[in-house]
């Protein structure tokens, strides 16, 4: 197998390789232990040979068990081959090191059970040759029975050097790197998704996201959002990265120089959105009049509602429209999708609906995954037809059916979701109700003479009614808030409920913990009413108010700040900023409203213990005062 500086014909494409430090190619050729290859030489081959005629010495410096690679106990088994492999790793960002990428050669010994890792230096000449340092072993061998036991041998302490990029510390390989190998042997289950950036070169990925993350790290310091901007600022650059290396190679292989033109129909983290509709633009609806004749891509990156209608608007707005969609929420062709397979995750059922309607409209629909700091990273992706122009009007009428069965029924078709092609047409088969085949048939209507693909759908409003408890009015909130505290503190016998502020720290009264049913019961109906109609009701409220409330496991507590254990991992640099920033800036609700106060003192409390202590909130500045 031929990659990264191959030279040999007939070869496979080489393989993506990822890692903890990186991504890279590989070039795989079958050697022979202690043999050197014959020129033409690539540049495996070269290194190959050179390594070979390394160990064949007798004063060689490399660790004992590099000596013993291709030494087989058996006579019979002394001919067989090893498999040497070149990687390319393109390290992942950092300031203080060099992340230009390195190459390393393993040596796959199935017959003796190890993998052997030796990284590779460039000399004067240009040439790779394997370095005496960082050498390391993984090694598989059988104890008894069905009992195997794994190890990892390594160059001596004096002759490893860590740079935390590509060579990890000894002490990670041992502890950290070891028990996954062992976890990992033992697991059965296959991964739903296919490996991160499989489309598209890793190499030209690596180099054009560190140049637009430089370049758009600004961004991350300005943020006007509370939200974590080093999330959604480098999510975004990693998928435009993905988009520009994508469209890049469709140029080269459609030897364009023109580059294409887009619309992004989606909402990502809303400022798109945002900036639109100040600027005039108004909601897309799947009829005629949003089509895109001249436009090369659409893309839907979080596109919610319009998700499975943007393979239908590209394959109808021209023949040569392409697209990229992002799955995130889940909806179907009218509203909420409703799940339909429980064999599968949800989120894998969604992508192959979304790729269903994909192979429905005509396009080989191809799936990849990106390298962003989401669990919905999967993307799916449109840029070729499964037939001639001619037969548009024909699959046009295919499309027509399929959205009016999926609308009206629910049924799905029998093709097979994930094939990459098909005859020139693929008919639905399915039995309809005549009734509801005369319904679907009503759902595409006229208006001023566009056509509507689907009565009744219902875009997103512009300005969307929030119903996550924080629209409530304030005072309607402190009253459940004062409701409820009072509940779980009374709930208890050890302190009555009364309103002195002896602040003993043995005696501090915690309440009891209630189920939020019980909660609720002590409700009254109005209140239950009003509740009800926000996401999530009663508990959604109680957690909005985490500095009085824990709620764990469906029962609601009262929170003591005295067992708020300090996070063991370091909180990204932003977050620690907002921390700060928030400090003292709201006040205590147990210093004012507790029987025996906070059970912290003032100067260890977030909180104001009084309107003196209060500051001024950093963040509201900000969006005063951008």
């Amino acid at each position: 197998m031929t990659g990264d500086g191959g030279e040999g014909t007939g070869a496979e494409e080489g393989r993506e390789i990822a890692g903890d430090w990186g991504q890279g190619r590989e070039e795989e050729r079958q050697v022979i232990a202690g043999d050197g290859a014959i020129p033409p030489l690539t540049m495996l081959e070269a290194v190959w040979s050179d390594f070979s005629g390394m160990i064949a010495q007798e004063d060689c410096e490399m660790p004992a068990f590099i000596k013993e690679l291709g030494k087989e106990n058996q006579p019979e088994t002394r001919a067989l081959s090893l498999n040497a492999v070149l990687r390319t790793l393109f390290p992942k960002s950092h300031p203080h090191c060099s992340t230009a990428p390195r190459k390393e050669m393993v040596i796959k010994d199935t017959f003796n059970g190890t993998v052997t890792f030796l990284p590779l230096e460039e000399n004067d000449e240009g040439k790779y040759q394997v370095k005496k340092c960082n050498i390391y072993q993984i090694r598989l061998r059988h104890t008894k029975d069905d009992e195997w036991s794994v190890s990892i041998l390594t160059s001596s302490p004096e002759n490893w050097v860590t740079d935390g990029i590509v060579y990890p510390k000894r002490t990670w390989l041992g502890k950290e790197l070891l028990s996954k190998l062992a976890k990992w042997s033992t697991e059965e289950k296959q991964s739903e998704f296919k490996s991160t950036l499989s489309l598209i070169s890793v190499a030209k990925y690596s180099r054009v996201y560190q140049e637009l993350k430089k370049k758009y790290k600004e961004m991350v310091k300005v943020w006007p959002e509370v939200t974590d901007p080093e999330k959604f600022v480098y999510e975004d650059v990693a998928i435009a990265t993905y988009l520009l290396i994508l469209w890049e190679e469709e140029r080269a292989e459609k030897g364009l120089s023109k580059k294409q033109s887009f619309v992004d129909l989606g909402c990502g983290n809303g400022l798109l959105v945002h900036i639109l509709s100040n600027e005039g633009e108004c909601a897309i609806r799947p009829d005629d009049s949003y089509l895109f004749p001249n436009v090369d891509w659409l893309i839907g990156n979080h596109s919610d509602e319009l998700t499975p209608w943007i393979p239908v608007i590209a394959a109808r707005s021209s023949y040569s429209c392409c697209y990229f969609v992002l799955p995130c929420c889940f909806f179907d062709f009218h509203g909420k999708y409703n799940r339909r397979q429980s064999q599968k995750t949800q989120y894998r059922e969604y992508l192959d609906f979304v790729t269903e309607v994909g192979l429905e409209c005509g396009f080989s629909v191809e799936e990849d995954c990106l390298r962003i700091p989401s669990t919905k990273r999967v993307c799916l992706i449109g840029k070729s037809r499964t037939y001639p122009p001619l037969q548009e009007y024909q699959i046009d009428k295919q499309r027509t059916q399929y959205i009016n069965r999926q609308s009206c029924t629910g049924v799905t078709s029998d093709k097979t979701v994930g094939s990459n092609q098909c005859e020139n047409h693929h008919v639905v088969n399915c039995v309809v109700d005549q009734a509801v085949e005369l319904e679907c048939a009503a759902n595409e209507t006229k208006t001023d003479g566009d056509r509507v693909w689907l009565s009744g759908f219902q875009p997103r409003e512009k300005v969307e009614q929030v119903r996550n408890c924080a629209a409530l009015p304030r005072d309607f909130v402190d009253d459940v808030v004062l409701t409820v505290a009072s509940l779980l503190l009374n709930a208890t016998q050890e302190k009555p409920w009364d309103h002195t502020l002896d602040v003993r720290v043995n005696t501090w009264n915690k309440g009891e913990s209630l189920s939020l049913r019980e909660v609720a019961e002590h409700l009254d109906k109005e209140t239950l009413k009003r509740l009800k109609n926000e996401y999530g009701g009663l508990q959604t409220l109680l957690r909005n108010n985490h500095q009085v409330f824990e709620v764990l496991n469906g029962r609601v507590h009262i929170r003591d700040w005295r067992e708020q254990k300090p996070s063991k991992r370091t909180k990204p640099e932003v977050k620690r900023r907002f921390s700060a920033e928030a400090f003292k800036t709201r006040l205590c609700w147990f210093f004012i409203h507790h029987p025996d106060g906070c059970s912290l003192t003032s100067e260890s409390c977030p909180y104001a213990h009084g309107t003196e202590e209060l500051r001024q909130s950093q963040i509201m500045k900000k969006k005063k005062h951008p």
